[in-house]
């Protein structure tokens, strides 16, 4: 039975005069008495929306959503309040798995703190479209790298080369008005150290973010972190350049880290205290290493250094931003309060940068160093 006939018995026998809800019991033997061509994990998630609602009827939006693929969050908490009807084993049971089941398995232990949505995801995951978009900035970044070191003949303190800083990509205060420079900069790198701790970070938890919640999602926090970290340097260091993609590195972390302490109970990733620790010595080692070489440069340069910035504000965009797509996986964010309140206040912020960007440097008289 094909998807729109199963649609056409169900409105034709369940819901005839369209009042948009089901009785439980005649959905109940729609289900028991005829095949539905659904993910074991699908008609698991109906027979708990049944069992769960109190009512005495299911919505027929709900319905036609579930196997369509789309879950609304009232369908959410239905199936939150009836998990314990869920008969099938946990995902971690399934044996005779390949290669990259077994892998998708990982990354869903990994990401999702709710065993309902690790077997939907499990169930649902498909190739297409790979998570190109983490990888993609990645392999760019490495070759900008190498490109600009082969160049200089220099692979660690780049930015004390003249040459380095003349490049169209660096965002500078004397060339702010190029609007490009304020993401461009994440392609360039202090050197192989800041390269390499980015890139990591970068493949062990953006590609499994982006596996779970999508490239638009993903690419999304990634780039809004990467313009609040120029932005927020032209705001409060005037006066230095910035480099690097820690601002949406720390955007894709300190969400990830915000969304395993909020469901700590949930989560079954293993060593999930260590590893905690672990990342955010790492992260503030970085943080640590970027403000000494903004304040302390180790050797004589001709003017300031990059800013430490935009590894804070991306942190900021993380817990904020991050934080709540993280936590609606499948769910529409258009239809949540705080996801416009959280879009107003970067729209407001972005254009309070814009305005502060064309009148305050002239306004506070501040000293930009010359542009290389």
């Amino acid at each position: 039975m094909d998807r729109s006939s199963l649609f056409q018995l169900i409105q034709e026998q369940l819901d005839p005069e369209n009042t948009g809800f089901i009785p439980v019991e005649n959905f109940t033997s729609l289900v028991e008495h005829h095949e539905l061509q659904l993910d074991p994990s699908k008609l698991d998630m109906l027979l708990a929306l049944v069992q769960s609602n109190e009512e005495g009827q299911v919505c027929y939006q709900e319905l036609i959503e579930l196997m369509s693929s789309k879950r609304s969050s009232s369908f959410r908490r239905a199936i939150a309040n009836g998990r314990r009807t869920l008969q099938r084993e946990i995902l971690l049971d399934e044996t005779g798995l390949g290669l990259y089941k077994r892998f998708v398995r990982y990354v869903a232990y990994e990401i999702l703190p709710c065993e309902t949505d690790r077997r939907w995801y499990f169930h649902q995951n498909r190739l297409c479209p790979p998570p190109v978009f983490i990888a993609v900035v990645t392999i760019v970044q490495i070759i900008v790298f190498m490109c600009y070191g082969i160049m200089l003949n220099k692979w660690v303190l780049q930015t004390y080369q003249l040459d380095f800083m003349k490049s169209p990509l660096v965002y500078h205060p004397g060339h702010r008005a190029q609007v490009w420079r304020f993401f461009s900069y994440m392609f360039m790198h202090v050197g192989l150290e800041q390269l390499g701790f980015n890139a990591l970070l970068q493949l062990m938890i953006g590609v499994p973010l982006e596996m779970v919640h999508g490239i638009l999602r993903i690419s999304l926090l990634y780039m809004a972190g990467v313009l609040a970290g120029s932005l927020t340097v032209s705001i409060t260091d005037m006066r230095a350049p910035v480099v690097g993609g820690s601002g949406g590195v720390y955007a894709l972390c300190s969400a990830h880290l915000a969304n395993v302490v909020m469901n700590w109970a949930g989560m079954r990733c293993p060593y999930k205290l260590l590893r905690m620790i672990l990342a955010l010595v790492c992260m503030s080692s970085e943080v640590g290493r970027a403000v000494w070489l903004r304040f302390s440069p180790p050797v004589p340069s001709s003017g300031p250094q990059p800013s430490f910035m935009a590894h804070l504000s991306g942190a900021v965009v993380g817990i904020s931003m991050g934080l709540l797509i993280l936590r609606s996986y499948e769910e529409s964010l258009q239809k949540q309060c705080s996801w416009w309140v959280i879009v107003f206040s970067f729209i407001t912020f972005l254009l309070f940068a814009i305005f502060w960007n064309i009148f305050a440097y002239e306004l506070l008289g501040v000293q930009i160093p010359p542009p290389p």
